[in-house]
């Protein structure tokens, strides 16, 4: 059960007792750190009795357990949680499917196509029922691989109070993905390209949070996976998949999990913290495998990173995982603050022995190459008519490397579940080439194709980007002041 007083820290030491929606807007904590609940609620003796909900009913049974009817009362959050899930095509949200042996959470009947439309559908509703209730404005700022980008702009276009700016890095998305982005005209959404990296869009993002007085004058808000609600409400499809596949919840369930920037896997870790019966997690990575290299060696260490067919995984520093080396060192903040500043300044970070074998413990890795996901599309489409994405094919790889070291496929009561976390005609080319055969696009992908953009292309500068920042930012309060006094003087004024 979830405490009567929940709270929440930073990572790093510098902040405590924080509420929830202090959490949520602090994004990156002004320590530099990642905020994490003070407590994780232990679901043990509870959770059998969820297993019959539809899945708003369950996301907030989870909120619940992070967030005090004080700060959201009870009506207003279930009415939040069913408004966030409407726009899923399909019934059950995520619904899991049966592909040979293995089971696929397919995680993308979301707006976007993508399973960071679970979270950020939710927190889009979040932040604007918080800002209509004090008032105030907030500029979302994010950075993205792919995905998160459109799934943020999907949340918060339309939003009253939000302006929301996500940096993408030039030339490194899919052409679907960039298409989901740019074409959103909302006033209120600003695309940036960045010339490099997703790690130096991530390194901004994370400079410009550092930068105290310009985050308390912009308000600044983050949609990326360091914001603990983004993790928080992708826990609830953890649950969730279980009850499908064990309606008596007399089973074990382990999940193979696509991994960028630790996000995903990390809300599978905290739901098997909070009680659910998972067996293994396991880190799928591409050739992108700082975390591999980790789970593996023990050596965190910064390699410059790769283009692939996979790119939403095209990461080489994973923020999210610093909230688990928090609980890895002993939830020792001073121990991972000083990590974490040599790992900034050298791109090195190693455990020990002892901590190696503990994270061994709590999960295992493997690395899909641009062969594995090739050799992997080809072989599902051709063998069992099913399609995955590159990512998605990451999952599927990982899970076939481990399959006799971890003897998963003779467990009794077991089963094996892979997050399919994006549509495959988001990567139509890269699938395409693999099996010969052309992806059939949903309508509304298709639609994308030829849709018109808006977008600015910016140096890789934290300075361009502030820059920008201010300008629109500014630009639009004096319009909407302008507005306002236009409107007081129509008012004032007698017909003519």
């Amino acid at each position: 059960m979830a405490p009567s007083i929940i709270t929440y820290r930073s990572t790093r030491g510098g902040a405590t007792g924080m509420s929830f929606e202090q959490a949520v807007f602090e994004g990156l904590a002004p320590d530099g750190g990642l905020m994490i609940p003070d407590v994780v609620p232990d679901v043990s003796k509870e959770y059998k009795s969820w297993s019959k909900m539809k899945f708003h009913e369950l996301a907030f049974e989870i909120v619940s357990l992070y967030c005090s009817s004080d700060e959201i009362p009870r009506d207003d959050l279930r009415e939040l949680m069913q408004r966030s899930y409407k726009t899923f095509d399909h019934q059950e949200v995520v619904p899991t499917i049966k592909v040979h042996d293995l089971h696929i959470m397919e995680l993308f009947h979301g707006p976007t196509f993508a399973f960071k439309d679970v979270a950020l559908q939710a927190l889009g509703n979040l932040y604007e029922y918080f800002l209509k209730r004090n008032g105030r404005r907030l500029t979302v700022l994010g950075a993205t691989s792919g995905d998160t980008g459109g799934a943020a702009i999907y949340g918060m276009r339309g939003k009253e109070n939000v302006d929301c700016f996500i940096l993408f890095p030039e030339g490194r998305v899919s052409h679907i993905q960039q298409q989901q982005m740019t074409s959103v005209m909302d006033d209120n959404v600003h695309c940036v390209a960045i010339k490099g990296t997703f790690d130096d869009c991530q390194d901004i993002v994370k400079d410009l949070f550092a930068d105290l007085s310009f985050k308390k004058e912009y308000g600044l808000g983050a949609v990326n996976s360091i914001n603990w609600a983004r993790i928080m409400f992708q826990i609830t499809y953890y649950f969730y998949t279980y009850y499908k596949l064990f309606p008596n919840c007399d089973g074990e369930i382990s999940f193979s999990v696509p991994t960028g920037n630790f996000g995903d896997i990390l809300a599978g870790y905290y739901a098997r913290l909070m009680g659910l019966p998972v067996k293994h997690l396991i880190v799928a990575t591409n050739s992108n495998d700082i975390l591999h290299r980790f789970f593996t060696s023990g050596k965190y260490d910064k390699y410059p990173v790769k283009q692939t067919m996979s790119p939403s995984m095209d990461i080489g520093i994973s923020s999210n995982f610093e909230r688990y080396l928090f609980d890895l060192f002993g939830k020792d903040a001073q121990k991972l603050q000083k990590a974490m500043l040599e790992f900034k300044s050298c791109g090195k970070l190693h455990v020990d022995g002892e901590e190696l074998q503990r994270a061994r413990k709590d999960f295992v890795s493997a690395c899909a190459t641009e062969q594995h996901q090739t050799d992997t599309i080809r072989q599902y489409e051709t063998s069992f008519g099913y399609t995955l994405c590159p990512h998605t094919a990451c999952g599927v790889s990982a899970v076939d490397q481990l399959r006799q070291s971890l003897n998963w496929a003779s467990v009794q009561n077991h089963k094996m579940v892979v997050l399919a976390t994006a549509h495959p005609g988001k990567f139509a080319d890269s699938v395409h080439a693999a099996t010969g055969t052309p992806v059939k696009l949903p309508p509304a992908l298709s639609a994308l194709q030829s849709a018109p953009t808006r977008f600015q292309v910016l140096g890789n500068s934290a300075k361009a980007v502030r820059n920008a920042i201010e300008t629109t930012v500014n630009g639009q309060v004096s319009t909407g002041v302008l507005a306002s006094f236009l409107h007081l003087l129509r008012k004032m004024l007698p017909c003519c």
